[in-house]
């Protein structure tokens, strides 16, 4: 019986541990002057506008983008349930409502979810001649995206999250938890 509540124990501390870092690591923004931002997509509402998280995400681009941080944003994500290319929705918000000029916004349509976002954004970056990127995406999902793009050949990767919380935020760090290790051992069975 004991060992069974001391392996619970540690494998308690162990999740509040991997967590602890996990959050650390996104919460902690490294916003440096990069070629490129790269926003990740996320749910697009039935009317065809960005959900309240996916505007916390272009809000923060667009900030970012008026402090001269990236001359160019690369808006990522696919055509979801409700019939809207999340890309398009996240080019019409960025020019439309937060004034971003739409020559300087690249769409990538295909990126479906993170690593597809990872190796279209390398691609378009190629096309462009861009080293840099800063990722752009909620807190929980920056140590993953950062690794993806790595992953994709972006030597320099940047990251800031997007100013927003949600109880939705308690899953999907849950989830990161087990998906980024995942996500690590499947990189390597695939390099």
């Amino acid at each position: 019986m004991r060992l069974i509540v001391r392996s619970g124990l540690v494998l308690l501390l162990a999740l509040a541990a991997a967590t602890a870092l996990l959050v650390g690591a996104g919460l902690r923004d490294d916003v440096q002057v990069s070629d490129v931002g790269v926003v990740l997509g996320s749910k697009v509402m039935p009317d065809g506008t960005p959900s309240a998280r996916l505007r916390a995400r272009l809000d923060r681009a667009a900030d970012l983008y008026g402090q001269g941080m990236f001359a160019h944003l690369i808006v990522s994500g696919g055509t979801g349930v409700e019939r809207f290319s999340e890309a398009r929705v996240m080019a019409r918000y960025l020019a439309e409502q937060r004034g971003v000029p739409a020559a300087a916004i690249l769409l990538d349509e295909h990126g479906d979810d993170t690593d597809a976002t990872a190796r279209n954004s390398a691609a378009i970056m190629r096309a462009h001649g861009f080293a840099s990127a800063l990722v752009v995406t909620q807190y929980f999902h920056i140590p993953r995206s950062r690794y993806a793009l790595r992953r994709a050949n972006i030597a320099t990767v940047h990251a800031a999250h997007a100013h927003f919380f949600e109880a939705r935020d308690i899953y999907s760090t849950a989830r990161e938890i087990v998906a980024l290790p995942a996500y690590w051992i499947n990189s390597l069975r695939t390099s």
